[in-house]
């Protein structure tokens, strides 16, 4: 069959779709000679040489000069946040219809950047979850990225977040919001380790719970089979979220009153543990932090060339890196940001190819679906990304979508 141009993609919608880049990455690694990927019924069920003949029959759309890869994973979001500041503070205020209105639209704007999975790590009263169930049932308009979610985070009364609903302090309430999360099905429990710079009140530096406290909540996790994640800015808080024995780490900070402080012991525990940290880079270009963001810099000294560095130093100690931005909280952390946030790491001194795994294959293990995305590989889900150029020569590509596939399916382009 003559080769669709990639203009004409949007015409193949078939079962089976053949796609052809110049450049590939394949999760892992660049793919010499790029690629020609097989799609069949949602699934990659081959992934060629790009010179390679496609099967008969089968549609074929070629990209030239571009870069086919698997969907971006953002590992830290709010979907229900709308980009601009005070976006969290805002939740409390919206009707069903409008938060409803808020998750669509961050959705569209993840599509659009080539995220094809979100990892949702805080939503207001189950929003989130709501709006899942709903794609579920085939009553959502439009193709949506796969949904990782957390539902309301776990936080002390009037602590970091407490307005979207998970406030819990003593024993049995602890385990109890664990049990209910569980039976909502959430994918992951999202604790709050330390105060956060959006919500007033709390400290950025300091722990929330006591020790004893943040491993009855990862007991009780682990015993219904659910892995927890901590939000910790300050150092304390990172160190405790070790000695609990949490599977993830969001922000990873290590905040102190002299800036930023990785002691060696800490740095080899987490580099000899299971612990995968999100550490949440990605802003705006030439946008303007929040005044709160701007406290904690004075307060602190650090600068964001810091958290670069940071996050290269845990990758080169053999920390597993994931990216994620905490989309959605303000207008220097829009939705559709994690370009950004790879190029963060490049800056921190992390190679391209480690950057692009830490939103693919690495990010796909953080959420748990290590087993269908993330890879370019038969067998595994057809979500995938075409972006204009080489990313593992200029991560700035990775900015110039072209192309976003759900299932094997067109959707960026629209169908």
């Amino acid at each position: 069959m003559r080769p669709i141009t990639a203009e004409g993609a949007v015409q193949a919608t078939g079962s089976r779709l053949a796609i052809r880049a110049d450049h590939a990455f394949d999760g892992l690694a660049n793919k010499p000679g790029g690629a020609l990927v097989l799609c069949a019924d949602g699934k990659i069920v081959g992934v060629e040489p790009a010179a390679a003949p496609a099967p008969e029959d089968w549609p074929v759309v070629e990209y030239r000069g571009a870069t086919i890869l698997p969907g971006l994973i953002d590992c830290h979001v709010h979907l229900c946040a709308d980009s601009r500041t005070g976006a969290l503070d805002r939740l409390p205020g919206y009707t069903d219809e409008q938060l409803g209105r808020v998750i669509e639209t961050s959705l569209r704007t993840q599509l659009a950047a080539g995220v094809t999975t979100v990892r949702d790590l805080g939503d207001r009263r189950w929003a989130v979850l709501d709006w899942r169930e709903r794609v579920a049932a085939g009553r959502v308009g439009f193709p949506s990225p796969a949904i990782v979610a957390s539902g309301p985070p776990i936080t002390t009364p009037r602590g970091h977040c407490w307005h979207m609903g998970g406030e819990a302090e003593d024993e049995n309430a602890l385990r109890a919001a664990v049990r209910e999360r569980a039976e909502r099905r959430v994918d992951v429990i999202k604790v709050m380790a330390s105060g956060g710079a959006t919500t007033a009140g709390t400290d950025v530096l300091a722990c929330q719970y006591t020790l004893e406290q943040l491993q009855t909540i990862v007991e009780e996790a682990h015993a219904c089979g659910l892995p927890v994640t901590a939000h910790a800015h300050g150092l304390p808080a990172v160190i405790q979220a070790v000695d609990a024995g949490v599977d993830g780490i969001e922000h990873c900070g290590c905040l102190t009153e002299r800036g930023i402080e990785m002691p060696d012991n800490l740095l080899a525990r987490l580099a000899g543990s299971a612990i995968v940290v999100c550490p949440t880079l990605g802003r705006k270009p030439g946008g303007t932090p929040p005044p709160a963001f701007l406290a904690i810099q004075q307060r602190t000294g650090f600068t964001w060339q810091d958290r670069q560095l940071m996050a290269g130093k845990l990758h080169r100690a053999g920390v597993r890196i994931a990216s994620g931005v905490d989309a959605g909280i303000n207008d220097g952390k829009p939705h559709g940001l994690l370009a950004h946030a790879i190029a963060d790491l490049i800056a921190g001194g992390i190679r391209a190819a480690d950057a692009l795994a830490s939103a693919t294959s690495v990010a796909a293990q953080a959420c748990g679906l290590d087993d269908g995305k993330g890879r370019l590989h038969p067998g595994y889900d057809a979500d995938l990304a075409v972006v204009d150029g080489n990313p593992l020569a200029d991560i700035a590509a990775l900015t110039k979508v072209r192309a976003v596939y759900l299932g094997g399916r067109a959707v960026i382009p629209a169908t």
